[in-house]
């Protein structure tokens, strides 16, 4: 089973001609730059319900209802009988970019509308991706709009890349792939720092999961590190837990590296733990040291490269850690 991340993304922003007036809205960063790292299963609910291209732009009513602008049609019990990702014969995802502000796929402040026309809030979201968000809690998730914030765009391609590493190894949600504790154990291992820059405390569950995985059932073992290990890719690394995660490399290597390197080493460190340097700086001495083949454990780490470094991030310097 490939490690590349599938994500589903609205059709729309891939160029398909699928929109209301029969336009698209081709998201650059996801056909030029994202796209030849992932696999792309693209979708628009509205196409699916049956409504053509172009056609009557549909919005919510305050009642949380899917109908054409105009009031002529209801279409909340055909959005609701959509298959989601994941049901039966539709693919597993390891992500999903939704259009922003549509009333089928928007995830966040989409316009409820009363019956005369006013917007009684911007409190709604999406009515089908509503029904994912609800089905696949850990699942992670974006707007075309949110990914233009480069902090927003690197923690939603690093849990699309480490969610497809993991469905490599375990299998899709629900299918027990053939793997051994063994394997496990070098995967817990090999994702240590980029845990540990997210969830010390679900990294910690996740081991004391993965020191069991010889005698509890596979599927028990299975299901119960999917959920830490995802749920800990889903808090958000800070600068903080960043530099302690950075830190915590320079203890397994430190006494290997002569004194001026060493200096240099925590100075970089620090001045990211200050905001006054990117992440890229000190994660780049720390591969720079791997690469040399004396520090195996640190070359495997996923923390040094866990996304395609042709993307470009990791380059904005943070705000300094409280």
């Amino acid at each position: 089973m490939t490690d590349r991340p599938q994500v589903g993304v609205s059709s729309c922003l891939l160029g398909e001609e699928v929109r209301f007036n029969g336009g698209h809205k081709r998201y650059r960063f996801l056909t030029d730059e994202l796209g030849p790292h992932v696999d792309w299963v693209p979708y628009c609910p509205e196409v699916s319900i049956g409504l053509g291209t172009p056609r009557e732009p549909i919005r919510l009513t305050a009642d949380g209802r899917l109908v054409n602008r105009d009031g002529t049609a209801d279409h909340t019990a055909s959005m609701a009988g959509l298959p989601l990702p994941g049901a039966g014969p539709a693919p597993q995802l390891d992500g999903y970019v939704f259009k922003a502000k549509s009333p089928s796929c928007g995830i966040r402040a989409i316009p409820r509308y009363r019956e005369d026309g006013v917007a009684a809030d911007h409190s709604g979201r999406g009515l089908y991706a509503a029904r994912v968000l609800d089905a696949f809690p850990l699942l992670a998730v974006e707007d075309e709009g949110r990914l233009n914030d480069p902090g927003l765009r690197e923690a939603f391609v690093e849990r699309i890349f480490a969610t497809g590493r993991l469905r490599a190894l375990l299998g899709a949600p629900g299918v027990d792939g053939e793997w051994g504790a063994g394997e496990l154990v070098s995967f817990h291992a090999r994702h240590k720092l980029q845990l540990l820059a997210h969830d010390p405390a679900r990294y910690r569950a996740a081991g004391r999961v993965v020191a069991g995985a010889g005698t509890a059932p596979r599927s028990v073992t299975s299901l119960a590190y999917r959920d830490l290990f995802l749920a800990a890719l889903a808090r958000p690394a800070t600068a903080g837990r960043n530099a302690n995660a950075l830190q915590h490399a320079y203890s397994r290597i430190g006494r290997e590296l002569g004194r001026p390197r060493r200096a240099d080493l925590l100075a970089r460190i620090e001045a990211y733990r200050r905001g006054e340097e990117p992440l890229s700086v000190p994660v780049a001495l720390l591969a720079h040291y791997a690469s040399g083949g004396d520090f195996p454990w640190l070359a495997e780490q996923t923390y040094l490269s866990p996304f395609p470094a042709g993307l470009g991030l990791r380059h904005a310097v943070p705000a300094p850690a409280s």
